[in-house]
């Protein structure tokens, strides 16, 4: 039986269970442990500088791809050039056999002094003019005309005065006129001749034309990406012999999303990177298309990239960076203070003492820094790795 007065329990005989009872202790309401603050390490947002880039995927291709040909049939005498071979423009890459062209170069000559000849020129010359009243057959052609109107004249004279029979007179008269249309054709003889030396001087100018046709020169800087002969072929007029790409600069085809196509603008920078390779290279933004691609809903965007030593190659793909903002400043934090739960992106602060869970909104992201749009002034501070430290918290700040 329980002696309030004791505070001491009585042990009741035949019973089966024996209860030991001591007095309660007074429990306060601010009995529970406080908590520790949890040590915590922090970093200070920072305002730096950001370069805004638009990211693509693209191949490189030559500037340009020309496939030379003769210009005139004979045997390939000579090729001076192999696959993968730099040339500059005007450097020799095949020739012909120019033995028929200089023959026949030799017989526009020939031709051409023998029509000099005819019309009175010296053989050897560069000047055709002549003045067809002064060669010699138009001026016999002259006087024989002059003299058969004399004749005519002087038959009128006598006719008229009945001292000769009609017949006389009349074959004065008519051996004028043939010697009046034998002047005419002396002078239109001596006008095909000039019109057949103009054809002889065209001639000759075509024959060395053709023969300078012999040898085949590059007409740009590039490479040889195609050889289609060999030295000793016959080849005619427009069979291809090479094929040459211009490899600096290179043309660069970029599809951007229509997202960001409003952000790209001619003479952007592009920075481009090779599969495999860590090399950087630079171009810039030279083309962009007029129309969105409306299976793709994307924008092309043609880049030049330099490429004067030839290191890259048309053919290969490349991940290219647009940049459309340099300069600009933005809030950064490391990376490792985000928390992300539910899609919701956030921070956590200090007040206080203690976590303050701050909603944010963030933009770029590199291995080293995070940058914040919304949520955040400068110089605040956040929690680096901050894992299940919840708003309210008690936190202290470690050394770095």
């Amino acid at each position: 039986m329980f002696s309030p007065a004791s505070g001491k329990c009585l042990v009741l005989t035949g019973a089966l269970v024996v209860i030991s009872c001591t007095p309660a202790k007074p429990v306060s309401a601010n009995s529970e442990p406080a908590m520790k603050p949890r040590p915590v390490r922090v970093a200070s947002v920072r305002a730096e500088s950001i370069v805004r880039t638009v990211e693509a995927s693209g191949t490189l291709a030559a500037q340009d791809r020309v496939v030379l040909a003769m210009r005139v049939t004979g045997r390939l005498q000579d090729i001076a050039v192999d696959l993968g071979d730099r040339v500059r423009k005007g450097a020799l890459i095949a020739s012909i056999d120019p033995t028929d062209l200089r023959i026949a170069a030799q017989q526009s000559e020939a031709a051409l002094q023998q029509a000099r000849t005819r019309l009175g020129l010296p053989a050897q010359g560069d000047d055709d003019s002549v003045t067809p009243a002064q060669t010699p057959s138009v001026r016999q052609a002259n006087a024989a005309m002059a003299e058969a109107r004399l004749r005519r004249d002087r038959a009128q004279l006598l006719f008229d005065q009945k001292l000769i029979p009609q017949s006389e007179n009349e074959s004065a008269l008519a051996n004028f006129q043939i010697a009046e249309s034998r002047y005419q054709d002396a002078l239109e003889e001596i006008r095909n001749r000039q019109a057949l030396l103009a054809q002889r001087r065209a001639e000759l100018a075509m024959a060395r034309q053709q023969l300078t046709y012999s040898t085949l020169t590059s007409p740009v800087d590039g490479a040889i990406a195609e050889r289609l002969v060999s030295a000793g072929q016959f080849v005619a007029a427009g069979s291809p012999v090479v094929s040459i790409v211009t490899i600096h600069p290179l043309r660069l085809r970029l599809p951007v999303p229509e997202r960001s196509a409003s952000k790209v603008r001619a003479g952007q920078k592009v920075r481009i990177r090779v599969d495999q390779e860590q090399a950087v290279h630079f171009g810039h933004v030279a083309r962009i298309s007029p129309a969105i691609e409306e299976s793709s809903r994307t924008l092309l965007v043609e880049a030049e990239i330099p490429n004067p030593a030839g290191a890259l190659k048309p053919g290969a793909f490349v991940r290219a960076e647009i940049l459309t903002d340099t300069g600009q400043n933005a809030l950064f934090v490391p990376p490792s203070a985000l928390v992300t739960f539910a899609g919701i992106e956030r921070v956590i602060s200090i007040a206080n003492g203690k976590a303050v869970e701050k909603p944010v909104r963030t933009g770029f992201r590199d291995e080293d820094r995070l940058e914040i749009l919304e949520g955040l002034a400068a110089g605040d501070i956040v929690i680096l790795k901050p894992g299940n430290i919840a708003g309210g918290q008690a936190v202290t700040v470690t050394k770095q």
